[in-house]
């Protein structure tokens, strides 16, 4: 027979965690007392350590921020912040808008970092083996584009160039040189984005774009590929929650798509089989 205290303690298992404890008068996160991180760490070394049970390095931190910062916004027109600014109007609540806008980020938006941090790492394993980071690239690449034209972290729909790419790329070198980082996944990338500018030469470049370029930092930083994810998730809810609060401003109602002096072409009727 079990009694109430056995109880107690099992529902006390069944939640037990790492990541925080609370007790009358205490909050422990990650077993540091919340007041000895308030007005002490910032936000970004809190997120490492909430995510890896250890604070960052200085250096660290600066990296992981960088990448944070480069992601924030897109504009409007990137899906996640146009169904956020639509779910405004519509008589939801500011979390039920950033919560919508976080919802459309998935495989096609939003997914590529995590997918890139997986390319460069099969490169590196396979560099480890023995040969040069441009075979290796090769290999890998060939690999990946078997499955689909496109090589995540690399291109842009939008820009020739993303802006977002160099800034970021220097400080991984710098962060390399100072010996903060490894710099295997930067290699890795560097080599992938050469292939490509020799692959496609007089055509229109497919440089490495913001995905590629903070999955480089997630990875040097030793954070898995899942969370390079969750990590641009973050830093994307900061622009989405910014554009959510200023449409809810705007006095619309049940905004839609496309303005409502425009309606969607007709299509014809699809034949039968």
């Amino acid at each position: 027979m079990t009694s109430a205290h056995d109880g107690a303690g099992e529902a006390a298992q069944w939640w037990a965690t790492a990541v925080s404890h609370i007790e009358p008068g205490s909050i422990e996160l990650r077993d540091h007392p919340v007041q000895d991180l308030i007005g002490t760490a910032s936000l970004v070394d809190v997120i490492w350590l909430m995510l890896r049970a250890t604070t960052p390095a200085p250096r660290e931190s600066s990296l992981l921020e960088a990448a944070l910062v480069a992601g924030v916004d897109h504009g409007p027109q990137a899906p996640s912040i146009a169904a956020a600014r639509m779910a405004a109007t519509c008589g939801v609540g500011l979390n039920n808008a950033v919560a919508t806008g976080v919802n459309m980020l998935g495989d096609a938006h939003g997914g590529a970092g995590q997918q890139c941090v997986e390319m460069l790492t099969d490169i590196r394993e396979l560099q480890a083996l023995g040969g040069s980071w441009q075979e290796a690239a090769q290999e890998v690449m060939a690999d990946w584009q078997s499955r689909s034209r496109y090589l995540p972290g690399f291109g842009h729909r939008f820009h020739p160039v993303d802006p977002r790419r160099d800034p970021l790329i220097r400080l991984v070198q710098q962060a390399v040189s100072d010996n903060v980082v490894g710099g295997d996944f930067l290699h890795a990338a560097l080599a992938v984005e050469d292939i490509l500018k020799r692959r496609r030469a007089g055509a229109r470049p497919v440089p490495m774009n913001i995905d590629g370029a903070t999955a480089v930092i997630y990875a040097e930083l030793g954070f898995s590929a899942p969370l390079a994810r969750g990590l641009f998730v973050l830093s994307r809810s900061v622009g989405i929650l910014a554009h959510a609060w200023e449409e809810s401003g705007q006095g619309r109602r049940n905004k839609g798509p496309i303005p409502r002096n425009v309606l969607p072409a007709r299509l014809p009727q699809p034949k039968d089989a």
